[in-house]
């Protein structure tokens, strides 16, 4: 028993490799007609381990963050030369799609000849390919001033198609001077006010939690997003949604899976307000058994 034993524990999440390993073993003896037996675990030991290992090396890597466009995040800051920030705003104000000029304009700064010296507008699409109930996803932001344009955006892919679209737009008025990337950690580390000033907003935002009515609110939101969930394409389903894997029986084993992950890392206690969603809600739409106490 110790000599087939392992030093950690396999996570709910993570049996999803575990039915996919037992899918391949029973692929490997279909020709024999029988079932899966005790010697077959010594028969395919190396398998069997390499899968655990795999699982391992997995658990202990860092995550990779990605945008809900599912690129890496690599925050990207692209810099051009203008001659006019009016004529600049004129070109990039439809990128902010659902926003009127006149919204745009209402935090903007002015000169005393009335003619536009600063404004900030953010790159806009309509929806979310990832969350369905969103009406629209912020991509960017673009700060324009009095010969420059400068824009933000969290990933390389989005810088390729932003620096179109502003070079597309402007043509000759615009010159493109520098793109910078960071890390995540690089941004914390060259920004440590920011951190500060993120603390001490954390005060203010368990003080908004303890108020019944935001919370209600904010539970309804994260509630709806979570459950639009059943219908998005999980590459650990293969590809499938949970509603799609539940129709057969080791696809509902899966989701299964990933569901009391969910429901675990939910019990971890990590403020007394912390608002949490109703994994019971997402079992009852695909028809799945609750856990048993």
């Amino acid at each position: 028993m110790f000599g087939s034993s392992a030093p950690l524990c396999i996570p709910p999440d993570k049996k999803i490799e575990v039915i996919e390993l037992r899918k391949t073993l029973k692929k490997k003896i279909a020709k024999q007609n029988r079932d899966l037996a005790p010697h077959d675990l010594l028969r395919y030991a190396d398998l069997i381990r390499a899968t655990y290992l795999d699982i391992r090396d997995r658990l202990f890597a860092p995550p990779v963050l990605c945008n809900t466009d599912g690129d890496p995040l690599l925050f990207h800051t692209l810099t051009f030369r203008v001659e006019s920030a009016e004529a600049a705003f004129d070109a990039l104000a439809p990128l902010a799609v659902g926003r009127s000029r006149e919204e745009l304009l209402d935090d903007a700064e002015l000169g005393d000849d009335g003619k536009l010296r600063k404004v900030d507008i953010d790159w806009i699409k309509e929806g979310n390919r990832k969350f369905k109930t969103w009406d629209n996803t912020i991509l960017g932001h673009i700060r324009i001033s009095e010969g420059r344009v400068i824009a933000e955006v969290n990933s390389e892919n989005r810088a390729k198609r932003l620096r179109k679209e502003i070079e597309k737009r402007l043509g000759v008025l615009a010159v493109h001077e520098s793109t910078r990337a960071q890390t995540l950690e690089e941004m914390r580390k060259n920004a440590p006010q920011e951190a500060e000033d993120a603390e001490l907003h954390e005060p203010e935002m368990e003080a908004m939690l303890r108020d019944p009515e935001v919370r209600k609110q904010l539970q309804a939101v994260m509630q709806k997003q979570v459950e639009s969930w059943i219908h998005q394409k999980i590459p650990a389903l293969g590809g499938r949604t949970p509603m799609q894997a539940v129709r057969d029986p080791d696809g509902k084993e899966m989701v299964e899976a990933l569901l009391l992950d969910w429901e675990r890392r939910d019990e971890r206690v990590l403020s007394p307000n912390q608002i949490r969603p109703d994994i019971g809600a997402i079992r009852r739409l695909l028809n799945l058994p609750f856990p048993e106490a």
